[in-house]
Order: structure tokens, then sequence, then C-alpha cells
């Protein structure tokens, strides 16, 4: 059966411009900011305009195309000078994600191979990674979901959609694909405190594409899994480790934790690029820290007690060892090791 078509995406290039769709305000309205530079950019990246490792990356490759076309009229004979500090200042945006170190070496690669105008080759790689990125998505949807028993449950956490891809989505990519293919009936969805992408993003999301989405309190995960009615827990990442530990937004670890006590199988999707071989585990990965009014306020207004503080960590790392599968593009690795994931030849 042909994948489900996703009619949803997050992120345009048009008329010389970045278009991103600000998605602090879904699903109340769909708003569309025009972004003409790199700084710009990052402050999208940094202020979850924006969010997900595959859409960060995207946006950062086309930021980079943005400061070129800044330096080239600022400074036409020279405009490589200020590219650096529009790099530097895009790869400080979010440091959890390493598709966003990839996508922008992958892009001063292009712009090591420059001599002249560099604004077509870096459009031209910048679109090369956004379609890569579908490509892979719609790859890893079919592999994933073929991991899947006929008719189950399933459970995913945050969002890993195609809002937080170049589109189709990788833990939504294989809820799409075994939704069409009927091996999914039940799809349920952590409401993901405190930035509810669960709630505003993947619930919007499925439900905009014709899919039924069931929402759940966090706290309710392991009072779902002890019900049986979900027989795979299915997430993203923003990083994984050469041995296969997964971080992923706060809340991922204790869902694994409780999967594998329940005897529910976890299953994590991500393509090759979120694959960092240079961390040897989970320990090595930085956790990004924001802002405590995140956990402290909601919509503007105090929800805690005055002078209550917070601590609010975004990302988790769940150990290998509680990961039934990582789905990649180039094939699926179950229960992960350093060796397994070598073997798929991440940067050849």
């Amino acid at each position: 059966m042909t994948p489900h078509q996703d009619s949803v995406s997050a992120i345009e290039w048009k008329n010389e411009r970045l278009f991103l769709l600000d998605q602090r305000r879904l699903p109340r309205e769909e708003v569309w900011l025009e972004l003409r530079d790199a700084p710009a950019a990052a402050d999208a990246i940094r202020d979850m305009v924006v969010r997900g490792a595959p859409a960060i990356g995207i946006t950062a490759a086309y930021a980079v195309v943005l400061a070129a076309q800044r330096q080239l009229a600022a400074s036409p004979g020279d405009w490589r000078k200020g590219m650096d500090e529009d790099l530097q200042r895009l790869a400080q945006s979010r440091p959890t994600a390493v598709n966003l170190f990839w996508a922008l070496d992958r892009m001063r690669r292009c712009l090591a191979q420059v001599t002249d105008n560099p604004l077509g080759s870096l459009l031209d790689e910048a679109r090369a990674i956004h379609q890569e990125d579908i490509a892979a998505n719609r790859r890893m949807g079919e592999l994933g979901a073929a991991l899947l028993p006929e008719r189950c449950g399933v459970l995913t956490h945050c969002n890993a959609g195609a809002l937080a891809t170049g589109g189709y989505g990788t833990a939504l990519g294989v809820i799409r694909s075994g939704w069409t293919a009927g091996r999914i009936d039940k799809v349920f969805a952590d409401e993901t405190r405190p930035w509810l992408q669960g709630a505003r993003l993947t619930a919007w999301e499925l439900i905009h594409d014709g899919i039924p989405t069931t929402l759940l309190a966090e706290g309710a995960a392991a009072h779902l899994m002890k019900s049986g009615r979900v027989q795979w827990v299915i997430v993203g990442s923003d990083r994984i480790a050469a041995n296969g530990d997964v971080a992923n937004k706060i809340g991922t670890y204790s869902l694994a934790v409780n999967a594998r006590h329940h005897g529910v199988k976890f299953m994590v999707v991500a393509p090759t690029s979120t694959i960092d071989m240079a961390t040897p585990d989970g320990s090595g990965i930085p956790i990004e820290n924001r802002d405590p009014n995140e956990l402290l306020s909601f919509d503007g207004r105090p929800i805690a007690a005055a002078g209550a503080d917070a601590w609010n960590p975004v990302f988790d790392v769940t150990p290998a060892e509680l990961i039934d599968a990582i789905v990649t593009e180039k094939g699926v690795v179950e229960r992960p090791t350093t060796e397994k994931l070598a073997r798929l030849g991440v940067g050849q």
C-alpha cells in the first residue's frame, strides 16, 4: 500500500527568503515567519519557532544561504570574512541536536569548494539536505512499520513528525506508514510538558492527516502500558551516541524504563545524520537546560507558588540496553551496540 501522504510542512524557501511555520503558535493559528538573515534563523532555532533535530539542521543549511546573501551585499570582494560569525551563531543556537552541526559542516564543505559567487552552490546543497531528509523519512517509515505486529497500539512522545523534519517525519513517519498499512489501529501521544509538543503539534499534525490520536499526561504512560493497549513506544532522537544511547525530549528515558517493565517494545527512529560516532556513549551528550519560567508559568501566566524554583532539562538519555530497535534510512539496528551502529557506515 502507498505510504500515507502527509500534507504538513514547516520549512519553505521561496523568493530568496526562508519561511518557517511558527510552531509556538500552533494549534491556535498558523503563522509563517519570513527570515532574511542568519542571526534571525539562529534566534528562531533557539526560541523554538522551529524544533526537532532534522528540521533544525535544514533550517541552518538555508540560513547559510542567507548569510552568504548578506555578506555578498555588504562586501562583494571579501564576502567570506563575515561568514564565520554567522556560522558560529547558528552553531550555538541548540547544543544537543547533532543534525545542526552535521548540516553546518556539510555547508562549510560546500563553501570550501566555491571560488566565485557561492549562492547557487549553497542553495543547491541546502535543498539537497532538505529533500534527502524527506526521502530518508519515507524509507524509515517503511522499515519501522515492518517491525510492527498487525493492528497494534503505539505511544509516541514529543513531536517527531513533519513539523520536526523536512517532511513526513521520523517516529510519525513510521506511524503514518503503519496506519496506512493497517498495522496500527490506535495512536496515543504524551502531552509532553512543558512545551506540550505532543498536545499542540503531534495531535494537530496527525489529526490534520486523518489519523485519530488520543492524548495522555506523561504520568499516565505506565498505567496505559499496564492496560495492554500499546505494544510499541515510537520516538525520535536529537542525538545518538556511538554505543546506541539516545538523547531525546525529556521523559523519553522514563518511557523506556516503563516499557521494559511492561514488556512493551521501544523503537527510536532517526536519520543517520543524528548518529554521533565521535561521542562514545550518552554521558558525553550535552543536555540543554532552558529557562525555569517555562515550567513556572504557562501562556505568560504564573502557575507555580511564588518563590518556587524549577529544574528544566529539555532532554534525557535513554541507555542502549532499553532500546529494541533504532530505525535509520540505512537499515534497522536491533538491540544497538557500537559495533552494530558502525556497520551502518555513518559518515562514509
